[in-house]
């Protein structure tokens, strides 16, 4: 029998992460286990796609937290964004970063520290511009939100 981090990962909508956080999270935890297995790999609907790991401090409970997140690249440095798929608000792990100034990612078989700051004004309209180039349904959660999704650059190196 396959194991997770063998077989093809489940499809899911984006609005899981609005709809039903506890499978989200188990879903996440599927994705962690498959792109740690296989060298940052992935299946089905991830396939190919530019996904890295985040590792940040709980801001409230000190314990690590591990958030799969989709990205792209300007320059040396990894964008993401905030997005929770639109919700109404930030996600946990934007939190944790705004309370600890560095954070560990993994992208492929690397892994290493990081810096992250928030981009605004032209950087953050151009590197948004990007985001949705890469990830087209970013657009969609920018529609279904009222807050302005936080564009974060994250750099090598730690504090």
């Amino acid at each position: 029998m396959p194991t997770a981090t063998t077989s093809t990962l489940p499809e899911i909508q984006p609005s899981l992460a609005v709809d039903n956080a506890a499978a989200m999270d188990q879903f996440n935890q599927l994705l962690i286990a498959q792109f740690r297995a296989n060298g940052g790999k992935l299946s089905g609907q991830f396939t190919g796609a530019p996904i890295l790991l985040l590792t940040t401090i709980g801001a409230k409970s000190g314990a690590r937290r591990t958030t799969p997140l989709g990205y792209v690249r300007d320059g040396d440095v990894y964008v993401i964004m905030a997005s929770k798929s639109g919700a109404p608000t930030n996600p946990a792990w934007y939190h944790n970063l705004l309370a600890h100034p560095t954070a560990t990612i993994e992208v492929g078989n690397e892994c290493f520290e990081v810096r992250h700051r928030l981009v605004e004004g032209k950087q953050r309209d151009r590197l948004w511009d990007r985001i949705v180039a890469q990830w087209p349904m970013a657009a969609d959660y920018a529609q279904a939100t009222t807050r302005r999704i936080p564009v974060i650059v994250l750099e090598r190196g730690g504090n």
